[in-house]
C-alpha cells in the first residue's frame, strides 16, 4: 500500500516538475494516496471520522508545506535527515513502531543527494517529486508512531517547519495575497534572499534548531497526553517568538518596498 501510494505521488509530482499541472489535480492524487496509506494503517477503523477528515487536512498540509520549504540549497536535505534520524532514535530506544530500515534507508539517500545539492552552486535539486516524496514517507512513519503510542507529540517532530509554514500562510493572508502563488515571505527566503546569508548555513540552522526540538520532545515525552501539551506550549512559544523577528527584518530590508 505504502509503494502505491508513494509511487502515483511520485509520479504525480515529477510530471508536475515537467509540465506544470492544475492545483486541483495535484490536490486529488494527494489525497488518494495518503487515502492509500490511512487504509494500511487502518487509520479508517480507529479514528473516528472527524479524526480521519484532520488527519486528511493535517497530511495534505505537511505535503505542502514540505514543499513550499524546499527553496535553498541543502534545507531539504538536512531537514530530512534531522527528522528520519529523530524517529529512528524513537525507534530503537523509545518504542519499535517499524523496522528500522525503513528509517535509515532514506537517510542514507538525503545523505547522498546533499553531497549534489548542499553546494553553493548545487548540482542537482529535489524539486516537487523529492519534496513531496520525502513528506509523504514522512507522514506514514508519523502516523504509525502516533497510532503505536497514541500521542500526537511526535508532531513536533515537524516543529519547525509547521511554525514557519502556518504562520507565513497567516500573514500571507492578512495581506491579502493568494497563498498559492510564489512568494518570498518565508522566515528562510528573508535570511537568504534579502540578507544575503548563505544558503547552506540557512539551511543547516533549520536542521539544528529542528534537532533541539526534537531532542527536547523526545526527553520531555510522557505517556500522559496532558503533559504532552504542556512540552509542545514549551517548545511551541519560543518558535513563535523567533518567528517575530521576521516582521524586524522584513522592516528592515524593506521586503515590502522591493515589491
Amino acid at each position: 500500500m505504502f509503494f502505491t501510494g508513494i509511487t502515483l505521488i511520485s509520479f504525480i509530482s515529477f510530471y508536475d516538475d515537467i509540465k506544470s499541472l492544475p492545483s486541483r489535480v495535484r490536490a486529488l492524487v494527494q489525497l488518494f494516496s495518503v487515502a492509500i496509506i490511512f487504509y494500511d494503517l487502518a487509520i479508517y477503523s480507529i479514528f473516528p471520522w472527524w479524526g480521519v477528515v484532520l488527519a486528511f487536512i493535517i497530511s495534505v498540509g505537511i505535503i505542502n508545506a514540505y514543499n513550499f520549504m524546499d527553496g535553498i540549497n541543502g534545507i531539504t536535505g538536512l531537514y530530512s535527515i534531522v527528522v528520519f534520524g529523530s524517529f529512528l532514535y524513537v525507534n530503537n530506544n523509545v518504542v519499535a513502531f517499524t523496522d528500522s530500515d525503513f528509517l535509515i534507508f532514506p537517510i542514507i539517500a538525503c545523505a547522498i543527494f546533499l553531497f549534489f545539492n548542499y553546494r553553493k552552486k548545487a548540482k542537482c535539486f529535489a524539486g516537487d517529486i523529492g519534496s513531496i516524496s520525502i513528506a509523504f514517507w514522512i507522514i506514514y512513519i508519523l502516523v504509525k508512531l502516533v497510532i503505536t503510542t497514541n500521542s500526537i507529540a511526535w508532531l513536533l517532530f515537524l516543529a519547525v517547519y509547521g511554525v514557519d509554514s502556518i504562520c507565513t500562510i497567516l500573514h500571507r493572508l492578512y495581506l491579502k495575497q493568494n497563498i498559492f502563488k510564489p512568494h518570498r515571505l518565508h522566515f528562510y527566503q528573508i535570511l537568504s534572499n534579502e540578507y544575503k546569508i548563505d544558503h547552506r548555513i540557512v539551511a543547516l540552522l533549520y536542521a539544528v534548531v529542528q534537532g533541539i526540538v526534537s531532542l527536547v520532545t523526545i526527553m520531555l515525552y510522557s505517556k500522559d497526553n496532558s503533559v504532552n501539551i504542556v512540552v509542545a506550549l514549551i517548545i511551541l512559544l519560543p518558535l513563535l517568538f523567533i518567528y517575530t523577528a521576521k516582521f524586524i527584518l522584513i522592516r528592515n530590508g524593506s521586503v515590502y518596498n522591493k515589491r
